[in-house]
Formats: structure tokens, sequence, C-alpha cells
């Protein structure tokens, strides 16, 4: 019989909801309001993100070295100008929501503001796990599941 280790025991007790995890002051920013910001904000505070939206620039939203900012339309006419906002900020992480069937407009609009190809190469694209999301809810899921995976060291598997 193997011995049971504080860690296991921890993991155990957060698993069966007897305890609740620490904050790790991890921050979701969804950038334009949408069907899939909602669902993302909602799963996202249930996990203990602190969260915010941003519509339509992130404008009086706090952005830091601990904050996955998420773009969650790829058609508004402000994609450019608030990936560059996104990209000049602190954010640990920046994605935006798009098909990888699809053309990606964000590069061009951010070529268009004189963004460096270093950083457009930093925008994740498309974003979450691939598990076949259609819907806001599975979109937000997908999206979540990766930064989930990331924030706990884990590959998680953003690649389609």
């Amino acid at each position: 019989m193997v011995a049971s280790s504080g860690f296991d025991s921890q993991a155990c007790a957060l698993a069966h909801g007897a305890v609740e995890a620490a904050p790790d002051g991890r921050a979701v920013v969804a950038v334009f309001d949408s069907p899939v910001a909602t669902q993302l904000l909602h799963f996202a505070a249930t996990l203990g993100y602190r969260v915010a939206l941003a519509d339509p620039d992130l404008a009086g939203v706090t952005v830091d070295a601990d904050t996955d900012v998420v773009v969650c339309d790829h058609d508004r006419p402000e994609l450019g100008a608030a990936l560059r906002d996104a990209l000049a900020s602190p954010a640990r992480w920046v994605g935006v929501m798009g098909s990888p069937r699809h053309t990606a407009p964000h590069v061009a609009a951010l070529r268009e503001l004189g963004v460096a190809e270093a950083d457009i190469a930093r925008v994740h694209r498309p974003i979450g796990l691939n598990i076949g999301s259609r819907t806001p809810a599975e979109i937000a899921l997908a999206t979540l599941a990766g930064l989930v995976a990331d924030r706990n060291d884990r590959p998680g598997g953003f690649a389609f």
C-alpha cells in the first residue's frame, strides 16, 4: 500500500469539492460582446479566473501579466485595433476566435496598423482545443480547456 502524500489528499479534496482552489490571480478578458464571450466569462469565473468584458476596446480594463485576452469576434471592424492594444499590453496570452479553414483577417488588419511581424505571430488562432466546437458554449469550453491546461503546465493541445 502506498502512503498518501499531502499533495494527493489536497488534490482529492479539491476534486471532491471539499476545499476550494486558492485563486492564482489569473484573469480572462473577453474582447467584443458576443454569445461566446458570455459563455467564456461565465465558465472562467466558475474556474476561479478574474473576468472582464472589453467592448469595443481595452480602455478601462485591467490587463496584467496574468491576463489572457480572448478576442471573441474576427469580423468586427475594430479587430486590428483591439489586437494591437492587447499585444502592446503586458497580457500573458492573446488569441482570436476563428476557424483554421478560413483566412485570418487579423493578420492584414495588424499589418495595416504597422504591427511588427513578431508581435503578429504572438496571436493564437485558432483558439481552444480541437474538440469540434460549434456552439458558443462549446467554443468557450474548448478555449478555457486550453487555458486551464496552460495554467497547470500541461500541453493541452491547441494544435489542429
